[in-house]
């Protein structure tokens, strides 16, 4: 049997991230998004982040028109609820104050974040209201992969990724492989 209930957050679960951009200066900020959307997985690969129009980092974005997904480990839970807690508007240096290091990007303005082992350079492609968020569609111009985060054969070890991964009311890690 099924209960039917009021539609609420999705009960499945989706990467945690942490999304660098910059102002018309090239001062950085982070903003964690506890929703990454992959949109098209092949030429040309489109990720998908949903913003509140009233944070700091959608008019960064929206003005530069680039941003950098930046998938953490699950060990990093503190640091990317750290980085949710306060606003770059305040002038807060999030990169300082949760002891992460910025990388330059190689296609955009915005820096990497190198203790996560996954970042997407990206570029806006389209930009849509969805209800109380905006929704960002990114092309991604490049990947990076920490090479130890790799198997025999080049392809990501989601051991090794150890992904954060939010489900409503919390956070956890993936499991087994089951195939």
């Amino acid at each position: 049997m099924k209960t039917d209930r009021k539609p609420q957050r999705p009960v499945y679960p989706t990467p945690a991230g942490l999304v660098t951009s910059v102002d018309k200066n090239g001062k950085p900020n982070i903003i964690t998004l506890g929703e990454i959307f992959n949109l098209s997985i092949r030429e040309p690969v489109w990720v998908g982040i949903s913003i509140r129009p009233a944070t700091y980092s959608h008019g960064l974005i929206k003005e530069q028109g680039e941003f950098v997904v930046n998938l953490p480990t699950a060990a990093m839970l503190p640091k990317v609820l750290g980085c949710g807690s306060v606003s770059g508007r305040d002038g807060v240096d999030k990169f300082q104050r949760f002891g992460l290091t910025p990388l330059p990007a190689k296609l955009v303005k915005p820096p990497l974040i190198a203790e996560c082992p996954v970042n997407l350079e990206c570029r806006v492609v389209g930009f849509h209201n969805v209800g109380d968020h905006d929704l960002f569609i990114g092309h991604v111009l490049l990947e990076h992969i920490d090479q130890d985060a790799l198997d025999a054969q080049g392809k990501a070890d989601m051991n090794k990724l150890d992904p954060l991964i939010m489900l409503p009311g919390g956070f956890w890690r993936i499991g087994e492989r089951i195939k």
